[in-house]
């Protein structure tokens, strides 16, 4: 059984594919002859809703990464069905769309700690995807419908295909824009700000950039091979204001490739992530708010 439905934008051409187990964003193409795919997906992930499907956006709440161990990493939404909205669908000159929407009832996979099966908690998700010839949107909203407030996490962990097998060149792939930021390196253990060259691939690469103040929204350019870049912007709200959203670049590199058995071994040449998010430890959504987070990616 297939989970993957087609999104196409008839004027332009350009299409997307969305899988509805953990409504993961699987591939874009750009609208035009030359159908550019944008979006890397590993060719051993797991498609028929057994694990997290690895590559696409995979979508992370309420917690990134596994600071609490009681709860799965990177939260559950990415490892339940969602459902597709329908009546939410559209295709005209402008762009098409759609919209997945789950609620904490229907999660039976990945809980545990403060969001086990007895939580205090309630909410509800939509997801909303929108493309046209050479832009995609996608915008992730948490609604507070129960009577108590929640901390929370929330990343889009996108996966983008780098031509060429490139990811290791820094004069093809790279990122731009996030000087100044505050810069958490997993893998060394070091904290420093981030400089004015560009960001590349030079081994194991996991590092949070945050943003110091007046700067909320992520605006960064990454190379994707020779030649091709795009243009990511984020931003994020909670209860009406804006979040300052901070931005993680990861690349597994050889050491852990080769320990993941859904990712082939020599792919991390062909991937970059570069996964915009809110992550500060202050995040709270009080009842009856809305909470959202949204990334622009367009293609230059």
């Amino acid at each position: 059984m297939s989970f993957t439905r087609t999104l196409t934008h008839t004027t332009s051409g350009a299409s997307c594919q969305i899988n509805g187990f953990g409504a993961c964003l699987l591939s874009y193409k750009t609208g035009g002859a030359d159908g550019r795919e944008c979006i890397f997906l590993s060719r051993d992930a797991k498609l028929d809703g057994s694990k997290a499907i690895r590559g696409g956006i995979p979508l992370v709440f309420p917690q990134f990464g596994h600071p609490d161990k009681s709860m799965p990493q990177h939260g559950f939404l990415r490892t339940n069905f969602w459902k597709a909205d329908d009546s939410s669908a559209y295709d005209n000159p402008e762009g098409a769309g759609i919209a997945f929407t789950l609620e904490l009832k229907d999660v039976k996979n990945s809980r545990g700690g403060a969001w086990g099966e007895d939580t205090e908690y309630d909410c509800s998700f939509s997801y909303n995807v929108k493309i046209d010839s050479k832009t995609i949107t996608t915008t992730l909203e948490i609604m507070n419908i129960g009577q108590k407030a929640f901390p929370f996490q929330t990343l889009l962990h996108t996966y983008y295909l780098v031509d060429e097998n490139a990811a290791l060149d820094g004069s093809k792939c790279y990122v731009n824009g996030l000087e100044g930021y505050l810069v958490a390196d997993k893998v060394s253990g070091s904290h420093y700000t981030c400089g004015s060259e560009p960001i590349v691939i030079e081994g194991l690469t996991d590092r949070v950039y945050t943003p110091t103040a007046g700067r909320d929204i992520v605006d960064v350019t990454v190379g994707v091979g020779e030649g091709k870049s795009l243009k990511i912007v984020a931003s994020g709200t909670c209860g009406g204001e804006i979040l300052p959203v901070s931005c993680v670049v990861w690349n597994p590199n050889k050491e852990k490739a080769n320990s993941m058995s859904d990712f082939g071994d020599e792919q991390y040449h062909n991937m970059i992530c570069v996964e915009p998010g809110i992550l500060g430890n202050t995040a709270s959504l009080e009842p009856g708010q809305s909470a959202t987070l949204t990334q622009t990616t367009e293609m230059l």
